[in-house]
């Protein structure tokens, strides 16, 4: 099993999540974050300078089995990707296992 870990543009979310129903992943968490960029420099609206410093994005967290990583990622990328500074990262790590606390599965068999 694996668990992948997005952090992607909040206004990107709403493709990512149709792109992973579309691919049958249809279980996961997210939640609004705040982070750091590697771009310094601010923008400017309308004659409002805003800092770019501070970044609102979405983070999803994903545990999928292990046939489903490299599709799964790929959707990730295909909805979110715009070319430009700030589109995300994702991170893929190796689960154990997993439980589903209701009927005492464990395994593949607890994600579906």
């Amino acid at each position: 099993m694996k668990k992948i870990e997005a952090i992607i543009r909040k206004s990107k979310f709403s493709d990512v999540k149709k792109a992973l129903h579309e691919i049958e992943v249809n279980f996961f968490t997210y939640w609004d974050v705040t982070g750091v960029g590697n771009e310094k420099k601010g923008h400017v609206y309308r004659g409002i300078s805003y800092s770019t410093a501070d970044i609102q994005r979405r983070y999803l967290s994903i545990v999928v089995s292990d046939e489903f990583e490299e599709k799964t990622v790929q959707a990730i990328i295909d909805a979110s990707k715009t070319g430009e500074v700030g589109d995300g990262k994702i991170f893929v790590s190796e689960i154990q296992n997993t439980y589903r606390i209701r009927t005492g599965e464990h395994g593949n068999q607890a994600l579906n």
